[in-house]
């Protein structure tokens, strides 16, 4: 008898810790935040931050303007005849996320500080988040992931902006590296990086 239970509780002991692994995101907002001019207004590229967490709010609100879904079949960045090739991944301090954007779910890939395979530590250390942009080549072109992935570029550049935070676009990071820790298919491929974080 004492084994079964000893064996139940370890059971429930390794399913909280998978469980744990992943991350539920509260429902993002939707309403609200600046006027649109003065959102475009304040676009731009910034390349130093300072170290602070974002919330779970700020993280579900920031990754659902980026490429989340707005209706129930297509997302808040378009993809031609509705390909949805681009997937993001998100890379903190400790620990590398894929956003699955149809449960608002962060889910563990790997955990440990993998910042330098973004290139640029000077850069992505600071950064609260790191969104990168992953195309799957067997549901569209390289050209036609290139087109969506400046779409959702350009919605987080927007968001930073309505937010007072900064962000910057980046095309130079160690490709081969950060698709061994993203753990990509062979069809998978890295097109940008892009650091959130917050203003000095």
């Amino acid at each position: 008898m004492r084994k079964f239970l000893f064996l139940i509780l370890i059971l429930i002991t390794s399913s909280i810790a998978l469980q744990a692994q992943n991350i539920k995101l509260p429902e993002p907002k939707k309403t609200g935040g600046k006027p649109f001019y003065e959102t475009i207004n304040g676009r731009q590229s910034e390349r130093e931050f300072v170290k602070k967490e974002m919330t779970k709010q700020m993280i579900s609100n920031l990754l659902w303007v980026s490429n989340g879904f707005n209706r129930p079949d297509k997302r808040t960045a378009p993809t031609g005849m509705n390909r949805q090739e681009m997937e993001l991944y998100v890379m903190f301090d400790n620990c590398v996320y894929f956003y699955n954007a149809k449960e608002n779910v962060l889910e563990e890939i790997v955990k440990g500080d993998f910042i330098e395979t973004l290139g640029q530590p000077n850069i992505n250390k600071n950064a609260a988040i790191t969104i990168i942009m992953v195309a799957d080549l067997d549901k569209s072109g390289i050209e036609s992931a290139r087109i969506s992935t400046g779409y959702i570029s350009q919605n987080i550049y927007l968001f930073a902006s309505a937010e007072d935070l900064g962000t910057v676009a980046r095309g130079s990071f160690k490709k081969e590296e950060l698709s061994k820790v993203l753990k990509l298919k062979e069809k998978q491929e890295v097109i940008l990086v892009q650091p959130v974080g917050f203003l000095k």
